[in-house]
């Protein structure tokens, strides 16, 4: 016999029922007997169970990801930037009207050229701003009012920048990937920062 197989069984505790034994058989074995191996087989299905439903979420994400289109990419990369803008501005009222920080209303983020007039703008930070509802939605940004505010918000120069760039929008998928992941990080930095804030207040 070699000293191994002289060497004296580990303990181990059982899964099932939580008493001490020595495997008797292979190194694998996690439960005393057979009556705690058929109590633990309800724990070990639900494991797999578990295993495989985020095995099937993750193969379902990534043939999503693989039928996604272009516009689907600027679609998303869109939704992160207009989130940090409302983030940004959450102490500012509407760009456009008198409605306070305070409006209870649906905030929005209104370009002030629009995606359609100035693609290569739209995710440019002095082109966005929050907006109410109203005043974005039923007023094509209420630009009439949006462009004072603004000059007083970022300065005339950067105003007459805006107007006058007539650039060609540069859009891959590589970049609208990275635009979503940048504003998204930023966004969620705002978050912790706000709420590390309203702990202190709250203490």
């Amino acid at each position: 016999m070699t000293r191994t197989a002289l060497k004296e069984v580990k303990q181990k505790t059982c899964k099932a029922c939580g008493g001490k034994f020595r495997p008797s058989f292979n190194s694998t074995q996690v439960v005393c007997s057979p009556k705690c191996a058929l109590a633990h087989a309800p724990a070990n299905h639900d494991k797999a169970r578990k295993a495989i439903d985020q095995r099937e979420r993750r193969e379902i994400q990534v043939r999503k990801e693989k039928l996604k289109t272009r516009a689907d990419y600027a679609k998303e990369a869109q939704a992160a930037v207009n989130r940090y803008v409302r983030l940004r501005d959450a102490h500012l009222g509407c760009i456009s009207c008198d409605k306070p920080a305070a409006w209870q209303g649906q905030w929005h983020c209104s370009h002030f050229r629009s995606v359609g007039a100035a693609p290569h703008l739209r995710f440019n930070l002095w082109n966005m701003n929050k907006s109410c509802s109203a005043c974005n939605n039923f007023l094509s940004g209420n630009i009439m009012a949006y462009r004072p505010a603004l000059i007083e918000k970022i300065g005339q120069e950067k105003v007459d920048w805006l107007e006058c760039s007539n650039g060609i929008a540069r859009h891959d998928i590589t970049y609208l990937k990275r635009v979503k992941e940048i504003f998204t990080r930023k966004a969620r930095r705002i978050e912790k920062r706000n709420g590390e804030a309203m702990s202190w207040i709250a203490v």
